[in-house]
């Protein structure tokens, strides 16, 4: 079944898209897959953040996305995407993947992050996209136990940097930080020799597996 027949499928009696998401949903289709191999600083990568009405997956929805790029080792605050979800949520999620493309994505709690999201990638637009999933919550303890020792919240990693943003407990402040405190992650992985995405999410990954969560 094609992208667009899952789509209709999806958005049954709901108001069609608009023209300008249909296009954004056509080119990424039309993105080639990536390995993820390049170095750090050939890379894109983009730090997502999400906004829901609570952090219960069984009740809660998504209210707003936010997205910062890091492009070639550099946070560029101007290479961000806001939105909020109503009144046209999948205006606005189909415009957060014309922004992120296929670049890994580098979140803080995936296991929150990345089920309430494509939760809502399946309802309001008929498939999960595939991404490659960077998740702080475990790569940070992992490269700085010196600083905490087991996974901790966002804002104790923030204390810890001594990291401060624009707003707490909003999509893209949150995502502010988050990239700061990516852009140490980078720089302590390289002196350890994981030095492309997929190795930063193997490493992570390895973390995991390690505390058996």
């Amino acid at each position: 079944m094609s992208w667009l027949s899952r789509l209709k499928i999806a958005r049954g009696n709901q108001p069609p898209l608009s023209a300008e998401a249909e296009r954004a949903l056509e080119a990424w289709h039309a993105l080639a897959e990536s390995a993820h191999e390049q170095p750090h600083f050939e890379s894109r990568y983009v730090v997502l953040n999400t906004e829901a009405t609570g952090l219960d997956l069984e009740r809660d929805r998504l209210l707003a996305v936010g997205a910062i790029a890091i492009d070639g080792g550099l946070l560029h605050p101007r290479d961000a995407y806001h939105a909020q979800l109503e009144p046209s949520p999948g205006d606005a999620l189909a415009g957060l993947l014309g922004f992120v493309g296929r670049s890994p994505l580098v979140v803080f709690n995936a296991t929150f992050n990345r089920t309430i999201l494509e939760r809502a990638f399946v309802k309001q637009l008929g498939f999960t996209p595939e991404f490659l999933w960077i998740d702080l919550y475990f790569l940070l303890p992992s490269l700085f136990p010196e600083r905490l020792e087991r996974p901790g919240r966002l804002a104790d990693w923030m204390a810890a940097f001594e990291i401060e943003t624009f707003q707490r407990h909003h999509a893209l402040g949150d995502a502010w930080a988050i990239a700061q405190l990516f852009l140490a992650a980078q720089s302590r992985a390289l002196s350890l020799a994981v030095t492309n995405p997929r190795a930063l999410a193997e490493h992570a990954q390895a973390y995991r597996q390690k505390l058996k969560v």
